[in-house]
């Protein structure tokens, strides 16, 4: 651990200049894309080529020294040069072993998890138009952000109906998505279906070429302070570097999936294992899939599929703390708009604790009245616990208990939803 220690180094910031494009190029996107809904205001970064930076990576040999968050190395870097079309075979079970369930998920609130999600899809957006491109694609205000800040965005339908929740790392020159498993082959194929023959844009698929684990907990910040990564402990969510561990990247983000706390690794996969069993050395505790489906419903985030289908949409989906309002043109603008405007939505996603195991899809019901609809199912942290997820009519009583089946449930707080646009 003393040359793990010895060999993390810190990232250094650039500003980011920034620029104004034509309206013409917003309303292009508009028109063309397949949905009308005026123009963006908001200009998009200039990119320009900072002096005096590196033209390639040099693996760290010494003493840790900085490492520009512009310059990050294959495979995972901003190398507009890298080939990103040849596979590498990447073994994605990199826990040899996981821990007990209920101790995993008790480590993710208590203590410290780490999981590891090579299997979700990672999606490397390049080209000058990028930040302009992913603006009217999906719901965040990508013009507003600088290389080396993040957040969470939606891809929606035209008609607001939610495909999937990306977490984005804005770099120099690439824009990284991390999707959920079933959407990166259908985004990747959406996005390409939107580049025109005049943008400058280009999506890979680098899912096969990286890694990507989350570290949960309480303690997470601990172990960056002992890897000499204390700076980003405290940063904004999304924030994220450039680091070397022993001469080999990684990038390194505030936020951990469900969690805006935690941190989230993205590496090559011939540092994934010994970055794993350094971590597993600080005291993480592995989470294993059922785990992580069993967290996803602890904290209420909607999954494809399940909460994120062609029945619901954004706002109902509790996902406005991704959607900007005020940013102009983008792909289910229009109805987002609608539904704030003429308080349309009418129903929302709720927590549910249940008294015993319920199948999703179930009925529930209040007061002999249909009110909703089970989505998701798990165990609680402790034994005997229940819980759900549901989409339930806006004008219910919330205090009021539903049954679904022959199963008592108290509707509660998602602590991952956001319903502060409504």
């Amino acid at each position: 651990m003393e040359a793990l220690r010895s060999c993390v180094a810190l990232p250094v910031h650039h500003p980011r200049p920034r620029g104004f494009y034509s309206v013409s190029s917003t309303l292009r996107h508009c028109f063309l894309g397949g949905y009308d809904c005026g123009y963006s205001k908001s200009p998009r970064p200039t990119r320009l080529t900072l002096p005096g930076s590196p033209p390639s990576w040099r693996p760290l040999r010494c003493a840790p020294t900085a490492f520009p968050l512009d310059i990050s190395p294959p495979p995972i870097d901003d190398d507009p040069e890298l080939d990103m079309t040849e596979g590498v075979s990447l073994d994605h079970n990199i826990a040899e072993t996981v821990a007990d369930d209920n101790a995993a998920i008790n480590a993710a609130f208590d203590e410290l998890a780490i999981v590891d999600l090579s299997h979700y899809g990672r999606l490397r957006v390049t080209g000058e138009d990028r930040v302009e491109f992913l603006h009217n694609q999906s719901t965040a205000n990508f013009t507003a952000l600088s290389q080396g800040e993040g957040c969470d965005t939606i891809f929606a339908t035209a008609t607001a109906r939610t495909i999937d929740i990306a977490h984005a790392w804005v770099m120099k020159n690439a824009i990284m998505l991390l999707v959920s498993p079933s959407t990166c082959k259908s985004i990747a194929e959406m996005l390409n279906k939107y580049i025109f023959y005049t943008d400058k844009v280009e999506v890979h698929d680098i899912t096969q070429q990286t890694c990507f684990f989350a570290l949960i907990g309480p303690k997470s910040n601990q172990v960056m302070e002992a890897l000499d990564l204390g700076d980003l402990v405290g940063q904004p969510y999304g924030t994220h570097g450039h680091y070397s561990v022993n001469g080999i990247p990684l990038t390194i983000g505030v936020g951990s999936v469900f969690f805006r706390d935690g941190f989230s690794f993205m590496l090559s996969p011939a540092s994934a294992r010994s970055v794993w069993r350094s971590l597993l050395s600080h005291g993480a505790i592995p989470m294993g899939a059922n785990a992580w489906e069993r967290l996803r419903v602890l904290q209420g985030r909607p999954a494809p599929g399940k909460e994120l289908t062609k029945d619901y949409n954004v706002l109902e989906a509790g996902l406005s703390m991704a959607v900007s309002i005020d940013k102009g043109c983008y792909k289910g603008q229009e109805t987002i708009s609608r539904l704030i405007t003429y308080n349309g939505v009418k129903q929302r996603l709720w927590g549910i604790r249940l008294s015993g195991e319920v199948e999703p899809g179930s009925s529930i019901m209040q007061d002999g009245n249909k009110i909703g609809v089970l989505t998701s199912y798990a165990t609680g942290r402790r034994e005997g616990e229940h819980v759900g997820l549901g989409y339930i009519k806006r004008h219910v009583n919330p205090t009021e208990q539903v049954l679904i089946g022959n199963v008592m449930g108290t509707l509660v707080e998602a602590p991952f939803l956001s319903y502060s646009k409504l």
